[in-house]
Order: C-alpha cells, then sequence, then structure tokens
C-alpha cells in the first residue's frame, strides 16, 4: 500500500515519515536501520522465493556499506544481521537435517588488491604460498552422504547449521551418481546448478505456457530442489558439481587439489576449471584469464575461489562464524557491452513510484540476450544525460534486468530525443508527484490505479505464502475490476477464479485452498504483507512481540514504536502513516472480518514463560549458538533481545570478543552473564 503525501509550504509534496537530520551519526544510525530492511527483503527474496529483484553484485556492495557502518556503530549489530549470516532458514516443507559440520559461506573480495589482503592476512601464520583456484558456481549449495558407496542422503545448506532433506529430489539429478566407489562413510559438498541450454529450454517452455520465467539458472536450480515432486526434477535437467570432502584426511587426502582429484577418481563430477597456483602472481593471472573467458562455459560463474591447498592447516587457520579464513571468492565485476537505446517505458511499482526502462538493440550479456536495461529514476536520466537514440554501455551481474553506466557521447548524431517526464501516470491516467528529498515520481492514485495494486497483489501473496498467485494472475486481478481492496481476493468465487486465462477448475480449486490457508499465518506475516514502509518480517516480528493485538499496534504513539528496539523513528513514521490512512483502516477491518487472526500473542507460540519481561542483550562470538538462535531461544521463553544496552537490560551475555556493550554495561550496573550462565538460566 502506498503512504500518505502531504502539502508542504511550497507547494512539493513530502511524507510525513521522511525525517531531516544534520546529525552525521543519526543519519548513518537512519541507513543501518534502513540496510537491515532492505537486506532481509532481499535476502527473504534470494534464499525462499527463489526471485531476486537486485543482482548480487548489488547485494553484496549493501553488504559491504552496512558492514562499514557495523564497524563504526558495533553496540547497534542486529543478531540477525546479513554480515553474519551463511543462508537461508530450511524450509517447514522438507524434514530438517542438521549438518555434521557447518555448511558455511565464503567472504568475498572484488579486487586485486583485496586479495593481496588476504594473501597477506593467510602468511602472518604460516609459512605456505600454494593456492587451489576454482571457478566460482553460481547454483544451490548441497551435502552428500555416502554409505559404503551408495548414495543415502542429501541435503541444502539452510542457515548453515540446519537444513533440508532433498534426498528425492537428488537422486533425480542424472549426473549425481547414486553408487561410487569410495567405502565407508562419505561425505561430499558442492551446487547444484542448471546448466545455459537447460535454462533457455525450461523457460521456453514455461513462456509457452504462460508462467512466469525464471530469473537466472541459479534461482532455476533452487527453485527445482525444492520441489516437492521429483518428476518435475528429473525434467528440468539439473547439474551437480562436487568441490569439498569433508573429513578428508580420514581418506588419505591432505590437499584441496588432491580432494579434486579423489572426487573425480570416485566419479563425482567436478567442474572441468581449476588450477593448483604457486604464489600470488599465479592465482592472479587464473582469476583475470577466466574474467572473459567464462562466458565460453555452458555454466553461470561469478567468480572464482582461492584456496589454500594444504587442508591440514585449515583447522588451525579456522573460521568467523560465517566464513572460512582460508579461503576467498573474488567476484568479478558486472558484464559490460554496448547497445543502443531504442524507446523508454515507465513501469509503476506497489507504492506508485514510476520506474523508466530502457528498450535496448538486443544485446548478449552474461550468456543471455537482453533488451531492457533499468534507468533507477528520472533525475539519474537527466544526471547522465540519457537520450533515446543513445549508444550506450550497459552491465549485467548475470541476474537482472542491466543498467546503463555510461552514454557514449562521441557516437551522437543529433537525432537522439531528450525523454520528457510524465505529467501522468501511464497505468492510470492521473496525475504524478515528486517527494520532496526523494529522487523518484509517484502516482498518487494508489486506490484505483491497477498496476499498483496488481504489485500490491504480488507481495501480499508472497509474505502470506499464497502459492500460485504471481504477476500474471496478479496483473488480470488488477485489470477485472473485481479488486479494490485486498481482502477481495476472499470474496472471488470458483467462478471468478476459473474466467481468468490459463485458469482451469484444478487451478482454481487451488487458488482458493491457498487463500483459506492464507489466514491461519503468523501475525507477523500478515503484517508484513500490508505494505507498510520499512516494515518487513523482521520488522513485523518486533511489533508482533511488543504489542498484544492490531488495537494496541493501532493506537501507539510515535514514543512508544520509536523506542522498541529495531524500529526507530522513521519506521516508527511509516508505522503511524499508514494507521493514519481511512483505506488501511478500511482494509484492516475487512482482513478482520474474513477472520484473519490479529492477536500476536498467540502467534508467539511461547513454550515457557520463565523468562518474561526479560531483557537481553548479547555481545561477541558465542561457541554453542550463532546469535539469531540464542536470541529465538530467549523469545520462546518469554523474553526479549535488544541490540543496545540501556538501564532497562536485565543481561548482557557475553561471548569472545566481547565489543563496547561490556563497559557500557557496567557503568549502568547491568548484570554481565557467559555463555555457560546463559545455558544454566535457560534450561533452569
Amino acid at each position: 500500500m502506498a503512504e500518505n503525501v502531504n502539502a508542504g509550504a511550497s507547494g512539493e509534496l513530502t511524507l510525513p515519515l521522511l525525517l531531516q537530520s544534520d546529525n552525521k551519526d543519526n543519519n548513518e544510525v537512519q541507513r543501518m536501520d534502513e540496510l537491515y530492511e532492505i537486506l532481509a527483503r532481499h535476502a527473504h527474496l534470494y534464499y525462499d522465493l527463489d526471485s531476486p529483484e537486485i543482482s548480487d553484485f548489488e547485494y553484496d556492495a549493501l553488504v559491504r556499506e552496512l558492514l562499514e557502518l557495523e564497524l563504526k556503530h558495533p553496540e547497534l549489530i542486529h543478531a540477525n544481521s546479513p554480515t553474519k549470516r551463511v543462508g537461508g532458514a530450511a524450509s517447514s516443507k522438507f524434514k530438517k537435517i542438521t549438518h555434521k559440520m557447518p555448511m558455511l559461506s565464503l567472504d568475498n573480495v572484488f579486487s586485486l588488491s583485496e586479495l593481496e589482503n588476504f594473501y597477506a592476512r593467510l602468511n602472518l601464520n604460516i609459512n605456505k604460498d600454494i593456492f587451489t583456484c576454482e571457478m566460482k558456481i553460481d547454483g544451490a549449495a548441497v551435502s552428500l552422504i555416502y554409505q559404503d558407496g551408495k548414495f543415502i542422503r542429501g541435503a541444502t545448506r539452510g542457515d548453515g547449521k540446519i537444513g533440508e532433506d532433498i534426498t528425492e529430489n537428488l537422486k533425480a539429478v542424472k549426473s549425481l551418481p547414486k553408487v561410487i566407489k569410495a567405502q565407508g562413510l562419505v561425505e561430499v559438498r558442492g551446487e547444484v546448478l542448471m546448466k545455459w541450454p537447460s535454462f533457455n529450454n525450461l523457460n521456453k517452455a514455461r513462456e509457452a505456457k504462460g508462467e512466469s520465467l525464471f530469473a537466472n539458472p541459479r534461482n532455476a536450480a533452487s527453485g527445482t530442489l525444492r520441489q516437492l515432486d521429483a518428476n518435475i526434477v528429473a525434467e528440468r535437467g539439473l547439474d551437480i558439481f562436487l568441490y569439498y570432502l569433508v573429513d578428508a584426511e580420514a581418506h588419505g587426502v591432505k590437499s584441496q587439489s588432491d580432494a579434486l582429484s579423489w572426487l573425480a577418481e570416485n566419479n563425482l563430477p567436478v567442474q572441468p576449471v581449476w588450477q593448483k597456483c604457486i604464489g600470488l602472481e599465479q592465482v592472479n593471472n587464473f582469476i583475470l584469464n577466466w574474467q572473459d573467458k567464462r562466458a565460453e562455459l555452458d555454466y553461470v560463474t561469478d567468480g572464482a575461489v582461492v584456496k589454500l591447498d594444504d587442508l591440514t592447516l585449515w583447522p588451525a587457520i579456522g573460521a568467523t562464524s560465517h566464513a572460512p579464513r582460508w579461503a576467498v571468492a573474488y567476484k568479478y565485476p558486472p558484464e559490460a557491452a554496448r547497445s543502443k537505446i531504442l524507446s523508454i517505458d515507465i513501469s509503476v511499482g506497489r507504492t506508485g513510484v514510476l520506474t523508466p526502462v530502457a528498450n535496448l538493440e538486443p544485446v548478449r550479456l552474461s550468456g543471455t540476450q537482453v533488451s531492457r536495461a533499468g534507468l533507477h529514476n528520472f533525475e539519474e536520466i537527466k544526471r547522465k544525460d540519457i537520450r533515446v537514440g543513445d549508444v550506450v554501455k550497459v552491465r549485467k551481474a548475470a541476474e537482472i534486468i542491466p543498467e546503463i553506466i555510461e552514454v557514449e557521447k562521441n557516437l551522437r548524431t543529433g537525432s537522439e530525443e531528450v525523454f520528457k517526464e510524465p505529467e501522468t501516470c501511464p497505468a492510470c491516467g492521473e496525475r504524478v508527484v515528486k517527494i520532496k528529498g526523494e529522487a523518484a515520481l509517484r502516482c498518487v492514485n494508489r486506490a484505483a490505479c491497477p498496476a499498483q495494486l496488481k504489485e500490491s497483489i504480488v507481495y501480499f501473496a508472497s509474505h502470506l505464502n499464497i502459492m500460485g498467485l504471481g504477476d500474471k494472475l496478479a496483473e488480470q486481478l488488477a485489470a477485472s475490476g473485481k479488486i479494490k481492496f485486498l481482502s477481495d481476493l476472499y470474496n472471488l468465487n470458483l467462478s471468478d477464479w476459473s474466467s481468468f486465462d490459463k485458469m482451469g477448475v484444478k487451478s482454481a480449486n487451488k487458488i482458493l485452498a491457498e487463500l483459506e490457508k492464507s489466514k491461519t499465518q503468523p501475525a507477523a506475516n500478515l503484517i508484513a504483507a500490508l505494505g507498510i514502509r520499512y516494515v518487513g518480517k523482521a520488522a513485523a516480528e518486533i511489533l508482533c512481540s511488543n504489542f498484544n493485538d492490531l488495537n494496541e499496534l493501532k493506537n501507539a504513539g510515535l514514543e512508544k514504536l520509536s523506542s522498541l528496539d529495531g524500529i526507530g523513528d522513521v519506521t516508527a513514521e511509516a508505522i503511524r502513516a499508514f494507521f493514519n490512512d481511512k483505506l488501511n483502516l478500511e482494509l484492516l477491518n475487512r482482513l478482520k472480518a474474513l477472520n484473519f487472526n490479529f492477536n500476536f500473542k498467540l502467534n508467539n507460540n511461547l513454550k515457557d514463560n520463565k523468562l518474561a519481561n526479560k531483557i537481553f542483550v548479547f555481545t561477541g562470538e558465542l561457541a554453542n549458538f550463532k546469535r539469531d538462535e540464542a536470541a529465538q531461544l530467549v523469545k520462546n521463553l518469554g523474553g526479549r533481545v535488544t541490540n543496545s544496552i540501556s538501564s532497562k537490560t536485565d543481561y548482557l551475555v557475553a561471548g569472545d570478543k566481547g565489543g563496547s556493550k561490556l563497559s557500557k554495561a557496567e557503568k549502568l550496573s547491568v548484570k554481565i552473564i557467559d555463555e555457560q550462565e546463559f545455558l544454566r538460566l535457560i534450561n533452569a
């Protein structure tokens, strides 16, 4: 749902939730809050929905920005920060499997100088100069277990400690051997991927059926692995490459290069591009040599992985909570190419923001032919002086609509046309406005704009896990005139649903069942689905844990909202703006009439209230838990977890390498306990 807009003295429109501040620290803290919400949303799209909206390159840039801010403000780091997280949580659709050894992620570097820093850190402690370099496969990480030569179990990485049992789906991957020569217990790890030919064939088939297309091979592979029908997996032509042998020394293997050879000798597929390198110069040569040549491969790679070859040294070198210190991923910059702008279209998003998109002469990028490029906003068009007819450089990180990075102004002929900002919405014809402090134009007709309604339906459906309600169907719903409020979805009958294109009776019945099931989703999912600005799943859970029901939340003042850890002033303003809007209140009344559950406490699933009203803060690295796991234990026992110390804090749990929170806790006489005391407290 879009926000309210108010007219300022200058005649420009301002949003009440936008705050002005010249204080640098306040701006940085505000930016941290924004980044946590932005990254949480994109992680959900990437890991849970296999439907990313931004590229890995852009996501990594946001993570690096957040990391720099966290280094400056360690006391404000969220327990579930993406800088500490390995992957996504295991899906409830599959049986959960606890990994014998955590499946960690990799830290990234983006330049040869950063790679040299990694090299220098290693050589402070070791006198080894041999590395194994491998192409970084853009797929879905899995772990496989063989017993006496037979494949018996396979799992996704999940959050690194707990994954999903996808054994039956992995059996449908033709290139995965079901029998190997090695006896005893063997655990190997690698990536399930979809090669370009299979990916292109799959999308052609989906397009012919009117189904949404996969954004890239990685998401096609991940989405396929999560199918409940192994026959679908078999049809889609997945492949697998293995690159890691767990407990390698138990198999007589003492180096990564020998581990790759061992895997190949046991008929386990290993990607063809890897090299044993001596010294940094050879490592650099491998990386630079394959930067352009990787386009010749029939599978997607977005970088190179550099590992210390002598794996007997790995345990001593160790790892952080989310990545080993003996390896690093060198991420290639997005591939660039030259094309010509044929025209510029405008799309309208869920909040009414108008986004220009350039139509290009088709050009091949990262193994696919592309013909559209994002232009971000109209200020960007002015700043870069982008015109229809311009020859431009575009780039793509193998995942999303490319973006224009440069105009080749020296190639202009004089026939290029300056693009004029629209005065009306292309979807509904109503006026558009510029919000003070923003570069975007917005359509203010949120009650009747079909484009905004369509995007709101998709957003609502994704947060309530309504399967089958995607872009194509949402577009038809918005254009049908049958939907004014999101609640109207629940008033359509079998005949209504069956009347839409590609929707027979069977599909219509499935949608009706999904809609009914969505009413039982946790209240936090519903709050997130409402589209309150800055309120994603994480913020919604905070709200549900601090208020008993919708009425309490609806009547909460700014002071109360902004005092909640993880909410802050900007999000508090957005929440108040949402509840001050009559259309939003009407929607909530309709949802309540449909028996949606707004009793927040029913969704907390508290097993015990022994920690009721107790406030915990964590600092440092814990030996037995990730921070978000420890925080969840506290919540399950009725307590609260915040990120900063205050006089209201009951316990500071101090792990290894605790930071500035320790001294602040001492000044405020907050009780400091170690991990063992914490374990005794929760197990009492």
